[in-house]
């Protein structure tokens, strides 16, 4: 996953993290410092970054602290799991030439799933964060992801994608996300 040229065909896509939904979510605090971690990661390294929200107007928007971090990021809103099926996003994907999906979010076995689901049928190449990803009960989530490794996702940890993506210490922005890794690493689980 290492080369200069990766990043213009990348977006990282952060699912319904949305605070009403989080409550049920098995360990939501650290999920949450995991896709904090992934956005100002994708945004140092200039990854799009993207995010839905389920039903907003009925389960409200998306974490605060996720609120803080999307300056930048895409914002769409939709009634389907998939956020493939998300009203525009489909075209903000291809008009920006993306082919490969960065994925964090909740819930895995639901929205994640069928979200997986769509984007490799589209042809999109897809990567799971595994440790920005959530569900009420774990061993769901632990299914659905090998469930969707043999179906030609990739699952690593943020930390590992966003290293490869560096490719090494001599990288511009090789301090700055260690000084980011540092920061994500401090924060209480």
């Amino acid at each position: 996953m290492n080369g200069n040229n990766i990043t213009q065909s990348l977006a990282l896509l952060i699912i319904d993290m949305q605070e009403s939904i989080m409550k049920v979510i098995d360990s939501s605090e650290s999920l949450l410092n995991r896709c904090c971690f992934a956005v100002e990661a994708a945004q140092l390294l200039n990854i799009p970054v993207i995010f839905t929200e389920q039903a907003p107007d009925k389960l409200g928007p998306q974490h605060f602290k996720l609120n803080q971090l999307a300056s930048k990021g895409s914002v769409y809103s939709k009634s389907y799991f998939s956020s493939i099926k998300a009203s525009g996003l489909l075209d903000f994907l291809k008009n920006q030439n993306i082919e490969h999906l960065l994925i964090g979010g909740i819930e895995t076995p639901i929205c994640v799933y069928q979200t997986v689901i769509d984007a490799l049928e589209k042809d999109f190449l897809v990567t799971i964060l595994n440790d920005c990803t959530g569900c009420r009960r774990a061993t769901d989530g632990e299914v659905i992801l090998k469930f969707l490794h043999h179906a030609q996702c990739h699952i690593l940890p943020s930390e590992s994608v966003f290293y490869s993506i560096l490719g090494g210490a001599n990288h511009p922005k090789f301090r700055s996300m260690t000084s980011l890794v540092k920061k994500y690493s401090s924060i209480s689980h």
